[in-house]
């Protein structure tokens, strides 16, 4: 029997794959591991009729897996440091910090920067938007602004701290399935992801001045939630300036994370001598669960913990599993080959890697997919020609991540048009930071500006 798979036959299957992860993640709306996990069963039943060895096929899943067990560790790293960090009052201290940042009269940009400034500190765009951004959300509506230029500007800001934060999955996940450094991956996207952040920013400028006053009450009373709950100081940048020292100096995402929980550890116990060991091992397992009595609050910092990015691994688990099995077999080499050959210049590398990722979030509407399918389909083609990994990490981030907010059948779409009651179609035009940021690194594929090259550039 033929085990080489043929063009065709390999393009039948990520089709037919496409189609069976989209219609479990969209048409059933599933949680995306059971779609998934379905694949990989037909996938495996398929290999043994056409008369691959097991041992062949388990080889595909172990080289997988493999590449994940250090980034499984990372975040299990993050869910605790999470925790650590909003016991410590690290987290509440930049929702205070981002609360007084508030303008009644250019109420729009300043929403983009709060959400922005939040999303950075907790690493989670869908919190983001489903808490502060909701209320900030009301407050626009009693100013009378457009509801969707307001949920443009709330998405933005929660897509660009999701993006560039140390503590967003994601961004975790794009760096691993690429092989970089996670904070020189972090790093690296600024060369897209400040020019789309002032792009952005600057456009709700514009849009967004109002003459008109609002009662910042909401705020208020949130923010003195979180000041009676919470060790709100200005000691809470002390782990924020050690996690930029450890970027700086490129300190190991593992070594800079460990250095961070302990930080706030000690933190932990010169604010409460009583603190105990007991609930400090509950607290690190299982999250924090904030009873504070305000909604708002509770919703917001009720996470983090080993146990919260168990879902997370899981579906990193499945998926690379899935990828293994497809690089190793050689369906996805068989699939993109054609079209690999022929990307032998940078502009046209990036660009075709960010469209790809776009099309798995049409195709699936899946977050992590439209990162990992790109990643293992294009990771050989830039080694080719020289470019870094973080060359192809930003182009997952900028094709992958930040487009699922704008689909209207995507995972990230639906759930923050549920949110905030506002069709996805009619934010699309307004959530100016994810419509920007793939452009601006098309741009710098093309014209070089911030791409990196692993060795002398292969002409």
């Amino acid at each position: 029997m033929n085990k080489q798979i043929s063009f065709k036959e390999a393009v039948t299957i990520l089709i037919l794959m496409l189609v069976m992860l989209g219609w479990g993640v969209i048409g059933f709306g599933m949680s995306p591991q059971i779609p998934v996990l379905t694949v990989i069963a037909l996938l495996i039943f398929w290999l043994q009729i056409r008369g691959f060895e097991w041992e062949e096929v388990m080889k595909g899943i172990s080289q997988g897996i493999s590449t994940a067990i250090v980034p499984i560790f990372l975040f299990l790293l993050i869910g605790t440091l999470i925790a650590v960090w909003i016991q410590a009052g690290i987290i509440p201290s930049l929702m205070v910090l981002g609360f007084h940042m508030i303008s009644s009269h250019f109420f729009v940009p300043s929403v983009f920067l709060v959400c922005s400034l939040v999303g950075l500190a907790i690493g989670s765009g869908f919190t983001t938007v489903s808490t502060v951004g909701i209320a900030l959300f009301g407050m626009g509506s009693t100013l009378g602004i457009n509801p969707a230029l307001t949920a443009g500007a709330i998405i933005s800001g929660a897509v660009f701290g999701d993006k560039m934060s140390p503590l967003s999955d994601s961004t975790n996940l794009a760096s691993a399935v690429a092989e970089a450094d996670l904070f020189d991956h972090i790093k690296n996207m600024m060369w897209s992801t400040i020019p789309a952040f002032i792009g952005s920013l600057l456009f709700f400028f514009f849009l967004g001045q109002s003459n008109k006053a609002t009662s910042l009450a909401g705020i208020a009373t949130v923010e003195s939630s979180l000041r009676q709950h919470f060790s709100v100081s200005f000691w809470a940048a002390l782990p924020i300036i050690l996690m930029f020292a450890c970027a700086w100096k490129k300190v190991p995402a593992i070594q800079t994370l460990f250095a961070n929980i302990f930080l706030s550890v000690a933190m932990i116990f010169v604010q409460n001598p009583g603190f105990k060991m007991q609930k400090l091992a509950t607290l690190i397992e299982s999250g924090y669960v904030s009873n504070s009595g305000n909604k708002t609050v509770d919703a917001l910092l009720t996470r983090g913990g080993i146990s919260s990015m168990m879902g997370t691994v899981s579906l990193i688990i499945m998926t690379l599993a899935l990828g293994g099995i497809l690089m190793h077999l050689g369906i996805i080499d068989s699939a993109m080959k054609p079209l690999v050959e022929r990307l032998k210049k940078p502009g046209r590398l990036i660009l075709t890697t960010i469209m790809a990722g776009i099309g798995i979030n049409l195709f699936v509407g899946e977050q992590y997919l439209s990162v990992i399918l790109p990643a293992n389909a294009f990771k050989p083609a830039y080694k080719r020609i020289g470019l870094d990994p973080l060359a192809l990490s930003r182009a997952l981030e900028d094709g992958g991540s930040v487009i699922n907010y704008l689909i209207p059948w995507g995972v990230a779409g639906s759930f923050v048009a549920s949110a905030l009651g506002v069709p996805v179609l009619d934010f699309l035009p307004f959530t100016m930071f994810s419509l920007l940021s793939p452009v601006f690194s098309i741009l710098s594929g093309f014209t070089g500006i911030g791409l990196k090259w692993k060795q002398e550039k292969v002409a």
